[in-house]
């Protein structure tokens, strides 16, 4: 009897930063630190409009800003730790909480809202709406 040594491929992987689990993608480019590779390009797709958007629309490029803040507190990156600093005090600022004092080891254990809540829900909220709830959560779950 022949055994089959092959190793399948994962056909998900867990991003290391916000948890969320997802088809791995081949040649996704460079991840953002902190995050896999399909985490990233999730991202980037799913704020791939608002971003063309926002160098004409001050609404577009203040929603994109809180995006990316709300990535970059779910998924930091152990060597730049002034990047997550800025982002959950940028959190912080615009929902009018403390400023919590961070460490990316000591970050939340679960996340409510990932942007995968956010691209899974791009059919039927608009996507400003979407930004403003998963970084309200993001802020709320450093605190």
């Amino acid at each position: 009897m022949r055994h089959d040594r092959r190793v399948s491929a994962p056909t998900a992987t867990a991003c290391p930063g916000c948890g969320a689990v997802l088809a791995p993608v081949a040649d996704a480019g460079r991840a953002h630190p902190g995050a896999s590779s399909s985490c990233t390009q999730l991202f980037e797709v799913t704020l791939g409009g608002i971003r063309e958007e926002a160098a004409a629309d001050p609404a577009a490029a203040a929603a994109v800003q809180l995006a990316d803040a709300a990535y970059d507190a779910q998924h930091p990156d152990p060597d730049d730790p002034v990047r997550l600093a800025a982002a959950v005090a940028h959190l912080a600022e615009r929902f009018g909480g403390p400023v919590p004092s961070v460490q990316p080891a000591r970050r939340p254990a679960a996340w409510r809202m990932t942007v995968t809540d956010v691209a899974a829900d791009l059919d039927v909220v608009d996507l400003p709406a979407l930004v403003e709830t998963w970084a309200r959560a993001v802020s709320d779950d450093w605190h």
